[in-house]
């Protein structure tokens, strides 16, 4: 299958835009692995001040990834959508230097509604976490939104 070249090109701009204005995802060190119109793939690495108590990454930290994951892959398109909901199943633990991959594909995109899934993965593919999210298209470009965020940028 191949990609509409300008497609590819506006999800760039817009994961980059909500990278470079997601003051809590910087601060994780969540970066881009991959981008592509439907499917958005972040990263991270496990470090210590993303602890628990038990010494694994805090369920918390992780769905941060996830979460980022899905409001990249959801906006992508460049309208502006909106989280309307999220639930994740945790299904293993992640621990200190893993790095996590969280991968967000539409799996249904209406007008306005939308479902996608998120996996997060840690680099020997173990599946950590799996998150379906909602999203609602408020509509209006996600660019133009982003940048009236974050005026002088």
């Amino acid at each position: 299958m191949s990609v509409d070249g300008n497609a590819l090109a506006i999800a760039e701009r817009v994961v980059a835009a909500i990278i470079a204005g997601d003051q809590a995802a910087r601060a994780l060190g969540i970066v881009v692995a991959a981008v592509a119109p439907e499917r958005v793939a972040l990263a991270m690495t496990v470090s210590e001040a993303m602890l628990n108590a038990h010494g694994v990454a805090q369920g918390g930290v992780i769905f941060t990834l996830a979460d980022t994951a899905f409001a990249c892959a959801c906006n992508a398109g460049n309208v502006t959508t909106v989280a309307a909901g999220a639930d994740i199943d945790f299904v293993a633990a992640a621990r200190l230097g893993d790095v996590l991959t969280a991968e967000a594909t539409t799996t249904v995109q209406r007008a306005r509604l939308g479902l996608y899934d998120v996996s997060v993965r840690a680099a020997d593919d173990r599946l950590i976490a799996f998150m379906r999210g909602r999203a609602y298209r408020v509509g209006g470009e996600a660019l133009a939104a982003i940048a009236a965020a974050h005026p002088g940028r």
